[in-house]
């Protein structure tokens, strides 16, 4: 076998293809946009090459053909956080073959360890943990976008390796015509009609504003999180760009205490129901079906990428608010089925409270795992 190093036109394509091969009897899988996949690596189109570094290779049998991909990172406001500097290897994909996952593991571990590194996570993105992030192990659905998606014996070649689990990540899943519980309903009516209380959903012509409630609330609720790093202003415009094409301003939404912002709730139609026919790609033709797909099949899946409240504001149910305002929009259109409030970290007690409270089902479990050099 033979590991190559990805930096050419051919190698490229090598290494978008081989997911293909891997899942082409599997009905589930949803070819994830070539353009995405690549930005990823593009210094120009991701922010996280200023402080830090990426790498990735193909793996080839002995008789020529491509079974195995890997990439390897490096966070450099990540890594050293804790007393063992870590980075990170992800977009793996293999054959069911247990020595050519060992190479590609041996691969990224070593040029990880090269740069000064004593264990790797793993599999997770060059960028944030909203997209591309964790193992599928569970729930082997239609994925939404941005959420990975693997064969089920990928947990078996990570976990043979050596790598054990540092933490699950649970995403469950609300039929948007059911009616919630209760007691949910009366606490988030409440919540709504509170003095000095106010909801907002995004307006784009208030961009600037809304961006800078974004940041203020992000980096207040996840600070006290273990290896958080706060979010900045670069990151948040290249999150918002990615969207821009199947962005609904109604369903993103910011609630606001005394005119402080307090929390808020990101959520998306989801984008894969209007790629499957593509093939990864988004030339002229595919742009075209794209389009003819968005106005002819409408989504009917949406998935909660972010939801978050400042530290002061966790107990208030200003997140049942926003739910409740997100319903009363999305019920009228007769449209979406279906939200997938994804993924949130078995360390999330209240979050995963907040989860159980609307009523939400279990929908796919992810594990991010280390691997200790």
């Amino acid at each position: 076998m033979q590991i190559i190093e990805v930096n050419n036109a051919v190698t490229r394509k090598s290494f978008l293809e081989l997911p293909k091969k891997i899942y082409q009897n599997d009905p589930n899988w949803i070819c994830p946009l070539n353009r995405d996949i690549e930005a990823i690596f593009d210094p120009r189109k991701n922010s996280y090459h200023q402080n830090g570094k990426c790498i990735r290779w193909i793996l080839n049998s002995n008789d020529g053909k491509v079974i195995g991909r890997i990439a390897a990172f490096i966070n450099n406001k990540k890594a050293y956080l804790t007393g063992m500097p870590t980075g990170g290897c992800g977009f793996f994909e293999c054959a069911d073959n247990q020595n050519a996952a060992d190479l590609l593991f041996d691969t990224a571990k070593a040029w990880l360890a090269e740069k000064g590194m004593k264990a790797m996570d793993g599999p997770v993105n060059f960028g944030e943990n909203d997209m591309w992030w964790g193992l599928l192990v569970e729930g082997f659905a239609a994925p939404y976008y941005g959420m990975n998606y693997h064969q089920p014996y990928y947990k078996r070649l990570f976990e043979r390796y050596g790598f054990t689990p540092l933490y699950e990540q649970i995403s469950n899943s609300i039929e948007i015509y059911k009616p919630f519980p209760e007691r949910f309903t009366k606490i988030a009516e409440w919540v709504a009609r509170k003095p000095g209380y106010h909801f907002e959903h995004l307006d784009k012509k208030e961009f600037q504003r809304f961006a800078n409630d974004f940041k203020e609330i992000y980096n207040d609720a996840w600070k006290d999180f273990e290896n958080f790093t706060p979010i900045t202003d670069i990151t948040i415009r290249e999150t918002f760009e990615k969207m821009k094409i199947i962005m609904d301003e109604r369903l993103i939404w910011f609630a606001y205490v005394n005119g402080e912002p307090a929390s808020m709730v990101v959520i998306v139609p989801d984008t894969n129901e209007l790629i499957s026919n593509l093939n990864g790609r988004l030339g002229l033709w595919g742009k075209l079906k794209f389009m003819l797909n968005k106005w002819g099949r409408k989504n009917k899946r949406m998935r909660a990428v972010i939801l978050g409240t400042k530290a002061k504001f966790q107990k208030h149910g200003l997140e049942s608010a926003m739910i409740i305002k997100l319903k009363e929009y999305v019920l009228p259109l007769q449209q979406y089925k279906e939200l997938e409030l994804s993924w949130v970290g078995d360390f999330n007690t209240k979050m995963i409270a907040l989860h159980e409270a609307t009523g939400a089902t279990f929908s796919k479990k992810h594990i991010t795992y280390r691997y200790t050099f």
